[in-house]
């Protein structure tokens, strides 16, 4: 019988993204539940499938430029002023993305318009949604900068592509 790395190395030549302690893991859970092949191959594809997930989403999130930032479920929806918290959290269902449709967060400095923007973009993130955030400032100075044509076309590209584009006004 071949050793979990040999395994390991074989399934990656097939294609396989699952990680090295993932596979071992999977392997001992296999062999101390004694699973008949069926439910073996069930379960492999099952622990594929969330790794290519998790791949994919951290390579979105890497795109995105989002950041770190404060969850909502951190945020003070009474200070310094109220925000309409039903109004948020039915923003972050994302039923506007899938009606393509504009949503524009207004308010002065300070309020948690950029942190909004953020929890909106890791939301649509998590659905599945590709994403670009940017301060309009860095949008225009990034697009501006490019010295040809093509590059400039090639480069809105970044900012007309992802399913959802977010623009921060700092």
């Amino acid at each position: 019988m071949s050793s979990d790395d040999d395994l390991t190395e074989r399934l990656r030549r097939l294609g396989l993204r699952v990680g090295r302690d993932a596979l071992s893991a999977f392997l001992a859970h296999v062999h101390k539940s004694r699973l008949g092949p069926t439910e073996t191959v069930e379960q492999l594809v099952d622990l594929e499938e969330r790794s290519r997930v998790a791949v994919n989403l951290r390579r979105r999130t890497r795109f995105a430029c989002l950041g770190p930032f404060k969850t909502l479920d951190r945020f003070d929806w009474n200070h310094p002023e109220k925000i309409d918290r039903a109004l948020i959290e039915r923003l972050v269902e994302l039923e506007f993305v899938d009606r393509g449709e504009n949503v524009l967060l207004k308010g002065g400095s300070g309020l948690g318009n950029t942190m909004i923007a953020q929890n909106l973009a890791q939301s649509a993130l998590t659905a599945g949604f590709t994403v670009r955030f940017s301060t309009l400032a860095a949008a225009l100075a990034d697009l501006l900068g490019q010295e040809s044509m093509p590059a400039f076309e090639r480069r809105l590209r970044r900012y007309t592509n992802p399913d959802v584009l977010l623009l921060d006004s700092c």
